[in-house]
């Protein structure tokens, strides 16, 4: 490989389906239903046209969860009675009026509803807040019906745990379907719902929408709300969005639930027009750095390598400028940083819902790996929660030096295919810098856009030999999804595929 890539052509995959009219079938996947043929957009409108009721859609959706779960284990919460008042009671007329919607079961409240964050210490608890991303995905017309499996804490790139047990990938089920959103990823893949909720502090978005062959986009920090009780999660490194299928839901679902939440420390550059506007926008020439390496010079399966390849002569002949270029991290600074955030705020909060319950931490109730956060985040000092925090302020200086010549950098999401069950979950019969390293050499890629806060997104572009997808992943400027969704949205035009589905 040169410098300057070479221009090459790009085979496009599938093509966009016609919707066909609504037909009166069981609620299964792959039966022709709407869920099938339309994403969360086109629901929307068939609900506003009365070519389906939000009832119907919802005892659809339930139909497939009920269907689905005991092969591939992705709901861990069943708030079906809630999403049936919510439809009684009258719903918004907000622009997702009457669409099922899933939460993610980790640190998104309905006051009342039971919250596990994948984890057997959490079994009973029930907040007595509502998150104001739920207020606004309501407000939105959105109708939740349940919560998503996690791994514990969201803690790893897997959703195993002792909870909900294995979640497994429609794709194979022998492998992992990534974390920590990897229920709200098997929901979407196997066509429960066209999107769902996910969150992203080290790739969770990201990941899981690799591995299911999904659209991930991770906004900037502080464009989505995190609140309440507390506006940031693992010191900034946390934001929450959506995987989804077609990339206008993604903007559509950033639309009605970007802005500035009251009391947050952070806010992303406010948008000029509508992040759904960006997606049929031409992105223009952009220019875009290669980078085929992993910052930590982790090994990159071929496969993934190749698929990243594939995508920068996708982008050269839609007439973009790819160089190989990366930017100079402090890697070992980096590292020492993410572990200092994570394990102090997992220690933190694991002690005080030991107080709270009265239930001392141990095996009873948190997984071997969570049990050695918690042991190791007892120990970060102030000191070292400070050096992080700069660290991650130095991260973020040099990606903007950095990307003051480049519009966006193209490189694998994942340095390999989505990994067989067992590897990297938190039981596993290796010490903890065993499983760390494993878990961060699976994914090298995703770590530093949550130290910089920059948005990310995984683009499924690629498949493996083997028949699993392989995402590829782009990094925009700090505040600037609108580019990452302009591009997005011609890559989709020129390579998609709404029509690449696992056979459920």
């Amino acid at each position: 490989m040169t410098r300057r890539t070479m221009i090459a052509g790009a085979a496009a995959a599938g093509g966009l389906a016609a919707a066909p009219a609504l037909a009166a079938k069981a609620a299964r996947a792959g039966s022709g239903h709407p869920l099938d043929t339309h994403d969360a957009v086109g629901l929307a409108e068939m609900v506003r046209v009365r070519q389906v009721s939000p009832t119907e859609l919802l005892d659809a959706a339930i139909g497939r969860a009920e269907a689905l779960d005991p092969r591939f284990h992705f709901m861990a919460q069943r708030h079906y009675d809630y999403g049936r008042a919510a439809i009684a009671k009258g719903l918004p007329d907000g622009p997702f009026r009457g669409v099922p919607w899933l939460l993610k079961d980790l640190n998104t409240y309905i006051a009342g509803l039971p919250t596990g964050n994948g984890s057997r210490f959490f079994k009973d608890y029930r907040p007595d807040v509502t998150s104001e991303l739920v207020r606004r995905i309501e407000k939105a017309g959105f109708v939740v019906f349940g919560k998503t499996a996690v791994p514990e804490l969201g803690l790893t790139g897997t959703t195993e745990n002792q909870v909900t047990g294995a979640t497994r990938n429609p794709w194979n089920p022998a492998h992992i379907a990534g974390g920590s959103s990897g229920g709200a990823a098997v929901a979407v893949a196997s066509g429960v719902i066209p999107a769902a909720h996910a969150t992203d502090g080290g790739g969770s978005i990201r990941i899981p929408a690799s591995c299911c062959g999904l659209f991930g986009l991770k906004p900037s920090r502080g464009r989505v709300p995190m609140g309440p009780p507390r506006t940031e999660g693992w010191g900034g490194l946390s934001v929450h969005h959506a995987v989804t299928r077609s990339v206008r839901d993604s903007a559509a679902i950033l639309d009605v639930t970007h802005g500035v939440e009251p009391g947050s420390r952070y806010s992303a550059p406010t948008p000029y027009e509508t992040f759904l506007a960006q997606v049929t926008k031409a992105p223009g020439k952009l220019r875009i750095a290669l980078m085929l390496e992993a910052p930590s010079r982790a090994p990159i399966d071929p496969e993934c390598r190749d698929a990243a390849l594939a995508a920068a002569r996708l982008c050269e002949s839609l007439g973009h400028a790819v160089v190989e270029a990366a930017p100079k991290l402090d890697v070992a600074a980096l590292g020492a940083a993410g572990f200092a955030l994570i394990a102090s705020s997992v220690a933190a909060d694991m002690l005080d819902r030991a107080k709270a319950t009265g239930i001392p931490v141990g095996p009873d109730v948190l997984e071997p790996i969570t049990l050695a956060f918690v042991e190791m985040g007892q120990h970060v000092t102030g000191m070292d929660y400070v050096r992080a925090n700069n660290a991650l302020q130095a991260a973020a200086l040099t990606m903007a030096q950095f990307m003051a010549d480049y519009d966006v950098i193209l490189s694998p999401t994942l340095a390999a295919p989505p990994l067989e069950l067992g590897k990297i979950n938190l039981t596993p019969g290796v010490d903890f810098a065993a499983w760390g390293a494993r878990a961060a050499a699976f994914s090298p890629f995703t770590q530093v856009e949550n130290m910089t806060g920059q948005p990310a997104m995984s683009v499924p572009l690629g498949m493996s030999k083997a028949g699993l997808p392989i995402g590829v992943m782009f990094v925009g400027r700090y505040g600037d999804e609108a580019g990452l969704l302009r591009l997005a949205g011609q890559l989709e035009q020129a390579a998609p595929w709404k029509d690449r589905r696992p056979q459920v």
